[in-house]
């Protein structure tokens, strides 16, 4: 019978095969969701799907993609913004 803190289903049920040879419950943090870009919704590549405290254990560069925005914005997201800030900065020096 599980623990009080156990019974909600925030908790995943793994059952492991211990030495002894028996077969006991092991109750592990569930993931969190998948990063997403903030500006289109998509799934962000290169972010691991760990909790807080795996991830305090991870370097920084493991944590998100080291690039501008990394962890926030998705590749191609990105690409757009360069793309438009660059086009933004020919049309002032052309207007000068």
């Amino acid at each position: 019978m599980p623990r009080g803190m156990f019974k909600s289903r925030t908790f995943r049920r793994i059952f492991k095969k211990v030495p002894g040879g028996a077969t006991v419950l092991r109750y592990f943090r569930r993931k969190p969701s998948v990063a997403h870009c903030g500006r289109c919704g998509a799934e962000l590549q290169g972010i691991p799907r760990a909790n807080p405290k795996d991830m305090a254990k991870l370097s920084k560069t493991e944590r998100r993609p080291e690039r501008p925005f990394g962890g926030v914005l998705c590749s191609k997201c990105l690409r757009d913004i360069v793309k438009y800030e660059a086009r933004e900065e020919s049309d002032k020096e052309s207007m000068d």
